[in-house]
């Protein structure tokens, strides 16, 4: 598992953390800021950015999820429920996937930064 992100589960929620300070993970985000200057990426724009890719590409991760970004971190939870697990599995291999194909990110931004609301 990438150290950048991870799932912890309590007796009633579950949780996908996403540390936006993991080197790789800062370097990205840098170079979605040069494409596009509102995309600075702290864990408020990190929500932008997943609220985005989730409904165009993945609405039902958006289901009973609620999230609460820091600077430094983004963090979305759900109720602690079987379907919401396999949710919080899948929105954290969606994270895994797009940046280890950060271009795919580059482009996203590039093409459809305006249609993101960045914080």
């Amino acid at each position: 598992m990438e150290d950048y992100v991870n799932i912890m589960k309590d007796e009633n929620n579950i949780q996908i953390c996403f540390r936006n300070t993991d080197t790789k993970v800062m370097e990205i985000g840098k170079k979605m800021n040069v494409i596009n200057e509102e995309a600075y990426m702290n864990g408020y724009n990190w929500e932008a950015f997943f609220n985005y890719y989730l409904g165009k590409h993945a609405p039902d991760v958006l289901e009973e999820m609620d999230s609460d970004p820091e600077a430094d971190m983004y963090i979305a939870f759900y109720p602690l429920t079987p379907d919401n697990e396999f949710r919080a599995k899948k929105f954290m291999e969606i994270i895994q996937s797009l940046i280890a194909n950060e271009e795919k990110l580059y482009c996203i931004v590039k093409e459809n930064g305006d249609e993101i609301e960045w914080d």
